[in-house]
């Protein structure tokens, strides 16, 4: 599209250019231009500075907004440049920008540049849609093993109606996939609700999960409704599952066994249809061993268990996550942002006890104080490199579950064999220095598939 006030030079370019094979658009001042681009793509934008109601730079920049990410190559042309004026219009993303008089060669020179910039610039977001789709699920990504297991069991059991204990330290996007469950299944199109177990006291729990009848307590004014009725024919997720007290667990445990709830105050149970997911950063198993957690609860929600890894075990994934909340948060701030290597090298080291949700703030904090489009190392906060666990100088007052200790960091380590050698698991137990019996000894304990991409040696 070719903008510019006076009709001489407006016939000028577009003769010039539609003798190149070009389709040329044009428009006769900053406004028609915007108009016109609302309606039609444009992979080049010709525009003068000095116009009426909108200059040259109001269009690069109405054209250059960061919601937009496919957005057209801008040359700018004046016949009073500047530096000053030069170097605002290069900084707010003209592709470059030309003094008048100019010669026919110039202006295609310029041009033919400009389209093999944005042909790259195609490719490249054609490349990173194709991956992006590739390893994401709902609204998780990730391309690990680890993850792409995750995203195969939901795959496997989204439709079921069987309950669904999701386990994984906290920030390792436990709701993503509690809500993955739900959007990508059979009940899809009724309500996701979910409520926080751990944020609600004890004594209003009752009432919001089975609801509650008019007057059956002090500040009863209503009827209303509790999230099972809610949720009906769709999904509830219980977070955090494990800050339940033992009464409410009880009466937990009845629904999912009758499939019906009693309001407090109310004499008649409701029939409901509910999939429940359950999710948990707590040892279950520890915490119905030491009688904090009841046993018949637990068997009852784990009927299929879903464990995140935390990022620290796939480190492989931190590029995609970084690049999305890069893209992401930049739109929401209003800014086009992106990593240097250096900064992502350095993401790449930190063993994230925060989890994806400590990377998303950390991302979040670069952009709103980076002072140009390019986040770099200073940029962001110390960071703890990813090392072998220390020992505590003294031995915990409330003891520790060694089991699950030495089963996360096995765990580690296998995971992260089988991902150097693309699932090959005789490679895999080489590189682990055991042999091919006892890795499958130990995939089976840990929980992995039984089956195997190769047979033990003979």
């Amino acid at each position: 599209m070719v903008v510019d006030d006076e009709q001489s030079m407006r016939e000028f370019l577009a003769i010039c250019l539609r003798r190149g094979g070009h389709d040329v658009t044009v428009a006769i001042n900053g406004l028609e231009a915007l108009a016109r681009a609302k309606e039609t793509t444009f992979d080049i934008v010709i525009t003068d500075l000095r116009m009426p109601d909108m200059d040259g730079l109001g269009v690069l920049k109405a054209l250059k907004a960061p919601q937009a990410e496919r957005t057209p190559e801008v040359i700018l042309v004046t016949a009073y440049a500047s530096k000053e004026t030069a170097l605002a219009a290069m900084k707010q993303g003209a592709y470059d920008y030309l003094t008048k008089p100019f010669q026919v060669d110039e202006i295609n020179a310029v041009i033919d540049r400009a389209l093999e910039k944005r042909a790259l610039v195609e490719a490249n977001l054609a490349l990173r849609d194709q991956v992006a789709g590739r390893f994401r699920l709902a609204r998780m990504l990730g391309k690990s093993r680890a993850m792409q297991k995750v995203f195969e069991l939901i795959g496997k059991i989204h439709s079921a109606r069987t309950s669904v204990l999701i386990t994984g330290e906290s920030g390792t996007g436990k709701e993503l996939v509690a809500r993955a469950l739900h959007t990508e299944g059979s009940r899809a199109s009724a309500p996701f609700v979910a409520v926080n177990c751990g944020a609600i006291p004890d004594e209003l729990m009752e009432s919001e999960l089975f609801g509650h009848k008019k007057g059956s307590f002090t500040g009863a004014i209503a009827d209303k409704r509790g999230l099972f009725q809610e949720a009906s024919g769709g999904t509830l997720f219980l977070d955090e599952i494990g800050e339940l007290s033992l009464n409410l667990q009880v009466k937990l445990l009845r629904v999912l066994q009758e499939r019906t709830v009693k309001p407090v105050g109310a004499t008649e149970e409701i029939d409901i249809d509910v999939r429940v997911v359950a999710a948990t950063n707590r040892d279950l198993d520890a915490e119905v061993a030491r009688g904090a957690f009841r046993a018949d609860l637990f068997y009852r929600l784990n009927v299929i268990q879903v464990w995140i890894p935390p990022l620290r075990h796939r480190p492989e994934d931190i590029p995609l996550l970084a690049e999305h909340f890069v893209r992401t948060l930049g739109i929401e701030h209003g800014r086009t942002m992106q990593l240097s290597q250096a900064a992502m090298r350095k993401l790449e080291t930190h063993d994230f006890p925060g989890n994806v949700r400590e990377l998303e703030n950390m991302i979040e904090r670069a952009i709103a104080l980076a002072p140009t489009t390019t986040i770099d190392v200073t940029d962001l906060p110390e960071v703890r490199p990813t090392k072998t666990p220390e020992l505590p100088n003294e031995f915990p007052a409330e003891g520790v579950d060694l089991d699950r200790l030495v089963n996360d960091y096995e765990r580690m380590w296998v995971e992260r064999a089988l991902e150097k050698t693309q699932g090959v698991r005789k490679r895999a137990a080489s590189l682990l220095g055991i042999s091919f019996r006892s890795l499958r000894y130990r995939l089976e304990k840990l929980g992995f598939d039984k089956g195997g991409d190769d047979e033990e040696p003979s």
